[in-house]
């Protein structure tokens, strides 16, 4: 009863920071480890866990995906569902004990992240033209990245979109969203397959997360957003602090 509450609560309040922040990875994932799953299965579970959420953002920003060059998005598509495979399948060659020598560094990137994702979109979208737009070199490695973890992930799309030349943020709202969902759902189908989804937190940490998205959305937005900025910087630091203890 206590783990299922505790995995009801991480996915609400990870839905509800999702719909005006993001970081709900933050909170669902030391929250599953915290219940006694592995940490490899707890990535993997708490990436499949996110589904939902990705598919409720596409269907919001379906208009301002349907803005964008077809073709275009295919190809970034099929790019992230590569780069996607590789990183899933690096994730399930690795051992818990590796993984978890990697989780408080991966962890303490993806905060910094959150934390200075606008410098890092204005610093990007200052060097437009450092790369090549819409280039593979740079999808890929992206795509990689979160096949592997996922955390801050949106924040990091957001900052190669900047640096691509992009400048219209719902249009970049919507290709970040469909992104994630497309390579969450390559990641599903690997891990599934692979054996590494906690099928009973996963379910619980989904209706958690829409409900969190649904009814927690209206008492988020009541509360300004430097705080819940705090908030997630505060849980980021403080597992990537734990997370480095552990290993010790």
């Amino acid at each position: 009863m206590t783990d299922t509450l505790l995995m009801l609560a991480a996915g609400f309040l990870g839905g509800m920071l999702n719909a005006v922040a993001g970081g709900g990875t933050f909170i669902t994932f030391p929250a599953l480890v915290a219940s006694g799953v592995p940490v490899v299965s707890a990535n993997a579970t708490s990436t499949v866990a996110a589904l939902p959420g990705y598919l409720a953002s596409v269907l919001g920003f379906r208009h301002e995906i349907a803005q964008i060059e077809r073709a275009l998005v295919l190809r970034l598509t099929l790019w992230t569902l590569a780069g996607g495979i590789v990183g899933s399948c690096l994730l399930l060659v690795s051992s818990n004990r590796a993984f978890a020598l990697l989780v408080p560094f991966l962890l303490l990137g993806a905060t910094s992240v959150f934390i200075w994702g606008a410098q890092v979109r204005e610093w990007a979208g200052r060097h437009r033209n450092a790369v090549a737009p819409f280039g593979a070199g740079t999808m890929l490695p992206v795509a990689v990245y979160g096949g592997y973890f996922n955390g801050g992930l949106g924040i990091v799309l957001l900052a190669l979109f900047a640096l691509w030349g992009m400048t219209q943020l719902n249009q970049m709202n919507g290709l970040k969203n469909w992104l994630s969902f497309a390579l969450s759902m390559i990641s599903f189908a690997i891990f599934a397959a692979g054996g590494q989804v906690a099928w009973g937190p996963a379910a619980l940490i989904s209706a958690g997360t829409i409900l969190g998205g649904y009814l927690g959305a209206p008492v988020a937005r009541r509360i300004p957003v430097g705080a819940l900025r705090a908030l997630i910087a505060a849980v980021g630091f403080g597992m990537t602090a734990l997370f480095f203890w552990r290993l010790f």
